[in-house]
């Protein structure tokens, strides 16, 4: 009987052990899954932070908006521009202007420059600042914009080099949103001045379209060249034609 319940004891203990140590592993496990993911916010915080020390500085934000201008070229046409495009192109009046797409006529070559309002968007739409204060900054956020709209309207649209329109990329696309939602007298504003909002996403739209337009003329191109190579055959087989009926007429003669 004794030996029976020791037995039990030993079983039970035996078994009450391997579930603690099974608890204690689990325990392990995802405490150190818990301190993986911590680390990875650290990152994203870290990252977070950095992103916003770039942003925060002006001439920061204007890298940033050209750097990612240039990889939506990148991503439609490839690391070789093949003369669709230029990045950092002086035009006759001294000015630098972040890209320039050559597109085919009538559109022309279109100035396209990278401007990002970004501290009075942030002011205006963030819930921290009283009403008063977010009205000023929507304010001063419109001011802004259309300061930019002026600076390409009279700097980039160059009757008899440029296309008489520019595009102006804004490289956040909550910004583009807010623009075209929510304030219409920008639009209209940006159209009456012959310049055009893109963000991201619309601009490979833009692109994408111009890409397929050049191609079609490529195609085009070689088609004409194609059809003129086989009118000149056709020519060269009458005449052909003309020196075997000839000859034949000659040997007929001989013959004769």
């Amino acid at each position: 009987q004794i030996d029976r319940i020791n037995q039990r004891v030993d079983e039970k203990l035996g078994t009450g052990f391997e579930q603690t140590n099974k608890t204690f592993n689990d325990v392990v496990e995802r405490l150190t899954r818990i301190d993986a993911a911590q680390k990875q916010i650290e990152q994203l915080s870290h990252d977070v932070v950095s992103l916003n020390e770039i942003l925060s500085d002006k001439k920061n934000r204007g890298t940033f908006g050209e750097i990612q201008l240039k990889q939506v070229f990148i991503s439609i046409f490839g690391e070789n521009s093949q003369g669709i495009f230029e990045l950092q192109k002086t035009l006759s009046n001294g000015t630098v202007v972040d890209s320039i797409l050559h597109a085919p006529d009538p559109m022309g070559d279109i100035c396209i420059d990278s401007k990002f309002p970004l501290e009075n968007y942030i002011r205006m739409v963030d819930r921290a600042f009283s009403e008063s204060e977010r009205k000023e900054s929507e304010k001063v956020f419109k001011s802004d914009v259309k300061k930019h709209i002026d600076n390409i309207a009279s700097k980039y649209i160059i009757p008899g080099e440029t296309a008489d329109q520019a595009i102006m990329f804004i490289p956040a696309e909550a910004i583009f949103a807010e623009i075209n939602a929510r304030h219409e007298d920008l639009v209209i504003y940006s159209q009456s001045k012959r310049v055009w909002f893109a963000s991201p996403t619309t601009l490979m739209s833009t692109l994408t379209v111009v890409q397929m337009i050049l191609k079609d003329i490529q195609r085009n191109k070689y088609s004409k060249v194609i059809q003129d190579e086989l009118n000149k055959l056709a020519i060269e087989f009458d005449r052909y034609q003309d020196r075997w009926d000839k000859l034949l007429r000659n040997i007929g003669t001989v013959s004769k």
